[in-house]
């Protein structure tokens, strides 16, 4: 019964998706512009990609004729109307995912996250998520302070990072989790392969963490007044080629903290796509090594159990790419 709910409602969301609309006019620079390119830079906050999709889906009036060509360079100086989905925050749906259960009670469950699974729903990424392989598991027993797309999640690991996990099943654990997290009263250790050689090799980290002012993808550290406060305490643990296995301790848990304050440091971490330091191309140099990821593991989890009390500790080893990885580094 439960389960018919979420497809009607579903199903319902997708009949009638909310949209929001924007209108302007087309800047005339005198020279040949591309519609989407014109297009971008007259609406905010949205990518080129983003704004070639609209167009090539019909959303986009010109003079009150639809234009679906994103290539078009004669619009320039004309008014337009551009129909936006606003990404709808609907039922996630149980799917039968396998998934990596290192330990759970009635309380709570603690899972390895594999790299290129996503956390929860979000546009782009509507099924196929961690809550999606969660519900089926745990037949829709999760908390649901989340809400109806972020059900039993307490916390949150990139969708290319992998590691250890934690998720509510009761409301009363997903507080009392809630509340360790913001307590920072949770052992949290990632292994990451950076560039370079750490100096020194063990050290704190500490900046506050914002949206960067430059690429509005990308987080950075940023002034003592804007952000949020940030803390990462690493170490290396094993010097290898041209780089070396980091060990990070965090004490905030922020956006992207690890790859941000070892990027603003200098030592980016290997693979990763956005915060990767262009000027230390070892994964060019090295030929026969193929990593298409940032190298970062969640390797590790300890906090007490919010409602038995019971101290609990979680470790997991790289899995199979990270650790082919590393042993083509070791010196």
């Amino acid at each position: 019964m439960m389960l018919d709910m979420l497809s009607f409602m579903a199903h319902i969301y997708a009949m009638n998706p909310p949209q929001s609309i924007k209108t302007g006019t087309l800047a005339d620079t005198g020279k040949k512009q591309r519609l989407d390119a014109a297009l971008t830079d007259a609406v905010e906050d949205l990518s080129r990609e983003r704004v070639k999709a609209l167009i090539s889906g019909g959303n986009l009036l010109i003079d009150d004729e639809i234009c679906t060509d994103p290539s078009a360079k004669k619009y320039a100086g004309k008014n337009f109307q551009l129909t936006i989905p606003v990404p709808i925050e609907g039922p996630a749906l149980p799917q039968d995912i396998p998934l990596d259960v290192i330990f759970e009670d009635e309380h709570l469950i603690v899972i390895n996250k594999a790299a290129g699974m996503v956390v929860h729903p979000a546009a782009g990424h509507a099924d196929g998520t961690l809550v999606n392989a969660l519900l089926h598991h745990c037949k829709g027993q999760l908390s649901g302070i989340g809400g109806v797309t972020r059900p039993g999640i307490v916390h949150r690991i990139d969708k290319d990072t992998s590691g250890i996990m934690v998720s509510a099943k009761t409301n009363d654990a997903h507080q009392g989790l809630s509340a360790l997290f913001a307590a920072h009263d949770i052992d949290r250790r990632y292994l990451a392969i950076v560039h370079g050689r750490p100096n020194p090799p063990s050290a704190t980290i500490e900046g506050n963490i914002g949206r960067s002012n430059v690429h509005r993808k990308k987080m950075a550290v940023v002034g003592d007044d804007k952000g949020k406060p940030a803390m990462t305490h690493y170490t290396v643990k094993e010097w290898l080629d041209g780089s070396a296995l980091v060990e990070c301790v965090l004490e905030t848990g922020r956006t992207h903290q690890v790859r941000v304050h070892m990027s603003h440091i200098g030592y980016s971490l290997l693979g990763d796509p956005l915060y990767g330091a262009r000027r230390k191309l070892l994964l060019s140099r090295r030929k026969d090594i193929q990593f298409g990821r940032q190298a970062l593991h969640a390797a590790s989890l300890g906090f007490v159990h919010p409602i038995t009390n019971e101290k609990l500790s979680f470790s997991i080893g790289f899995p199979e790419d990270m650790q082919e990885l590393f042993m083509k580094l070791r010196i």
